[in-house]
């Protein structure tokens, strides 16, 4: 007997868009937070008179705080629901954002960063179980497309916002802008999120508990550590690296023990989980890290301030905004592994054009550059996460989510610092200046810091008058050690066409809300 079954995914209807705004809103926030807050690091220095290095934990507290809290999301939202959850994250990030506001000195604003942090840590991985849940298997590409956006344009977005509202007004409105917008989301999300199913019944890991959420924040620590001190051999490095390692790697052999698991390791017996993810993790540590260095490149080398070097990035998100939504219908009819490497075709294309960058490279050929590569993102990430969830059932979902995010926010603290690293180091290649050295660090100037230097700080030609040849000589280097990092990342971001050959190129089945499986692709399948 033959039967046909047609499994068509339906339209996205007004009650799931319903609850993907609520959870736009909250990534929105919670990513433009990153960003935004890294353009404010030169403005807390002069308002706080403090070092660099002290106000970098406006982002490490913040780093660090997502890190410990990201792991309790999956038994949390089993335990408590997700939408009592996510209000309350929602809360403590824009209770959070409200106190840093009223800061008054480095370390209060350190201390009320750490409080957002615990909030924000909730909102990406609850925010994905609870629109894989309403969305079902079979529009879950789509979905994913629209929570997507604000985690590409977040990047591209944040200096722009930081920039105009720093210079406009003051830093203290970087924070009060969440706000408005987190009291809108708590309103939306009451009325908007269906009504929580908690399943009490499973017991809390405290054992993994207290190996995972310290051995990531340590581990996180000491990789955040490294742009600073500028090599892994540094003790502050390498010890926090080396205790957290220990931790996670004691918690995986621990992991498998439970019953149920602080992280359900598990999961990884999923072969399109792990796919999936290991693609991401290597796109991540590539292109996030590398990211970082395009406005940069814009800021030192090319002497933009920061408004304009948003307003460059800006084709980027162009590009995503166009593909992204093509991805998301694609990735519920079309399996992800035909047509995510053509989208990284697109990326590897865009950024060639990087690792040849000097001082006068041409801002038409970059822009495009970065255009092509908007369009490459917005067919890579979303299409990636929607092949690790949907296979998941739906009490896995969030305990699949949390898995990505951890691995999302270590991939991003990795390839930040590895590609900080080694742009400082070809800097610190440059010669140094005979007499002049760095104001409050009595280090010698180099050609290339005092290039920089005086594209940030234009005084300071005044008052370290150098021949316009050094300066000339100072950026060729600078740019030259832009491209040298570059080409790494271009190199890291063409491995990711190796996991990413394995990602399923047949359609797979997925599961159903109520457990039953059902097909990933509109075709009929004829079961015989």
């Amino acid at each position: 007997m033959t039967q046909q079954v047609t499994a068509a995914p339906e339209k996205l209807d007004a009650a799931v868009l319903k609850v993907a705004g609520v959870v736009v809103l909250g990534a929105i926030m919670s990513i433009l937070d990153v960003t935004v807050v890294s353009v404010a690091l030169p403005t807390f220095q002069d308002d706080f008179d403090a070092s660099y290095a002290r106000v970098a934990w406006t982002m490490t507290g913040y780093t660090l705080a997502l890190a410990t809290v990201i792991p309790l999301a999956g038994w949390a939202a089993d335990r408590f629901g997700t939408k009592r959850l996510y209000m309350t994250a929602l809360a403590l990030f824009t209770i959070g954002s409200a106190l840093c506001a009223t800061a008054d000195s480095i370390g209060q604003l350190i201390a009320y960063r750490v409080l957002q942090g615990l909030g924000g840590g909730m909102l990406m991985p609850l925010g994905m179980t609870i629109m894989t849940r309403a969305a079902g298997p079979n529009r879950i590409g789509r979905l994913m497309a629209v929570l997507g956006i604000p985690m590409l344009l977040g990047p591209i977005a944040g200096p722009i916002l930081g920039g105009w509202l720093i210079d406009a007004y003051s830093w203290h409105w970087i924070f009060l802008i969440n706000i408005p917008i987190g009291i809108a989301a708590l309103v939306y999300a009451q009325f908007a999120l269906p009504k929580d199913a908690p399943e009490p019944s499973e017991s809390f890991d405290f054992i993994g508990m207290l190996m995972l959420s310290p051995g990531l924040a340590l581990f996180l620590y000491g990789i955040s550590t490294l742009p600073e001190a500028g090599t892994f051999a540094d003790p502050e490095v390498w010890g926090p690296m080396f205790v957290g390692a220990a931790l996670v790697v004691a918690f995986v052999v621990y992991s498998f023990r439970p019953r149920h698991p602080l992280l359900d390791l598990r999961l990884f017996a999923n072969r399109n989980l792990t796919v999936a993810t290991v693609t991401l993790f290597v796109f991540i540590i590539a292109f996030m890290g590398a990211g970082l260095l395009f406005p940069s490149y814009f800021l030192q080398v090319r002497g933009e301030s920061t408004l304009a070097a948003g307003l460059l990035m800006a084709p980027q998100g162009i590009g995503a905004m166009i593909t992204m939504p093509i991805a998301g219908t694609l990735a519920d009819r079309v399996p992800v592994g035909r047509t995510v490497p053509f989208a990284l075709a697109l990326i590897v294309v865009g950024f060639f054009s990087f690792t040849q960058v000097d001082p006068n490279t041409s801002y038409v050929l970059l822009c495009g550059s970065l255009f092509v590569m908007g369009l490459g993102m917005g067919g890579t990430m979303m299409p990636i996460m929607t092949s690790a969830l949907r296979t998941l059932n739906a009490h896995d979902v969030a305990r699949g989510s949390t898995l990505v995010n951890i691995l999302q926010q270590i991939g991003g603290s990795v390839g930040a610092a590895v590609m900080s690293v080694i742009l400082t180091n070809e800097l610190n290649g440059s010669r140094p200046i005979p007499g002049v050295t760095e104001p409050g660090s009595g280090k010698p100037f180099t050609e290339a810091g005092m290039a920089i230097a005086s594209r940030l700080r234009p005084e300071l030609l005044d008052q370290f008058p150098v021949p316009q040849g050094l300066i000339d000589r100072g950026l060729d280097f600078a740019a030259r050690a832009f491209s040298g990092t570059f080409w790494v990342a271009f190199a890291l971001v063409a491995l990711t066409f190796i996991p990413a050959a394995f990602l399923p190129r047949r359609r797979v089945r997925t599961e159903l809300p109520d457990g039953g499986q059902g097909e990933e692709s509109r075709t009929p399948v004829v079961i015989h």
